[in-house]
């Protein structure tokens, strides 16, 4: 049974850059920090995991999502990143597919939905998933088959370790971000309950849609202020199912995929040695564990 590793890029890249020193520059003077580093980390996790499979989904935009056009406000509050950033995203992306990786971006859907999408497309076929990301709302993807991966931190979320850390099944962190919200991606939430309330009320209703349609249920739980907790359920009955709504993977991005498209057979030896002297690069290319024959 084979296993397909789906990397979420970004915040690998985004760490790359804050961590990697800035004095790192390509031969004509630009910066080359992030793409060093989100190059080191690929060729680690190669070099680790040895994948006969893999898939590599980038961001496309922070501004054109669309949860952007079910709500404005929707990671309204991130600054866009650092033009030195900017700068670099092209080179990640040559990157990845010198060496040898199949990369995707859509500019409507996140990284999270190409993962989701190539996960729904090909979850009848005979393998497994590992999804290689930091990302807590990509717990909501574990199941028998599909793992999560904080590479940074090397901890392997299943089942049992989603909720042991999170407090709730995996099929529940779609509820438990519609509850709570995320600062992070300005997801509202219900204005009031936090993770403890929320992680207690999803122990008892198993879903958002659950405990509205059991509603009075709510002030009899013993909750401390369950009363409140209920009236603080009823006043943002609508920012919960749209909370639930934009924290939800979508399924549906237009992926194309199949196996034989996610085998790894190795980097491209010409796109490499083209690529890396631009970027200034040299030892690190010894690290490649992988050819293309």
């Amino acid at each position: 049974m084979p296993t397909i590793h789906l990397i979420d890029a970004s915040p690998y890249i985004f760490r790359a850059y804050f961590s990697i020193p800035s004095s790192i520059k390509a031969p004509d003077g630009s910066p080359a920090n992030a793409v060093y580093g989100y190059t080191a980390f690929l060729l680690d996790l190669i070099k680790r995991e040895e994948p006969t499979h893999l898939a590599v989904a980038f961001d496309g935009s922070l501004t054109s999502s669309f949860r952007n056009e079910i709500y404005p406000e929707y990671k309204a509050q991130r600054e866009l990143p650092d033009p030195e950033l900017m700068a670099q995203l092209e080179a990640c992306w040559q990157v990845t597919e010198a060496l040898g990786m199949k990369a995707y971006i859509d500019n409507r859907y996140e990284a999270d939905d190409i993962i989701g999408t190539i996960v729904a497309k090909l979850s009848k076929k005979d393998c497994e998933f590992v999804v290689v990301s930091g990302d807590k709302d990509l717990a909501q993807l574990v199941n028998k088959r599909t793992m999560l991966w904080d590479f940074a931190k090397d901890r392997r979320f299943d089942e049992k370790a989603v909720r042991q850390h999170f407090g709730v099944r995996a099929n529940q962190i779609v509820d438990l971000l519609a509850l709570q919200g995320d600062a992070v991606d300005n997801i509202p939430g219900v204005k009031g309950i936090g993770e403890k309330t929320a992680v207690a009320l999803l122990e008892k209703f198993a879903t958002v849609e659950d405990i509205y349609q059991r509603i009075d249920k709510v002030e009899k739980m013993s909750l401390r202020g369950a009363a409140a907790i209920r009236a603080k359920l009823e006043q943002s009955r609508e920012f919960a199912f749209l909370s639930k709504q934009l924290a939800k993977i979508a399924y549906n991005a237009p992926v194309k995929t199949s196996l034989p498209a996610l085998k790894y057979a190795g980097a491209d030896r010409g796109k490499v040695e083209a690529l890396f002297d631009r970027l200034g690069f040299g030892k690190i290319r010894e690290r490649i564990p992988k050819w293309k024959r």
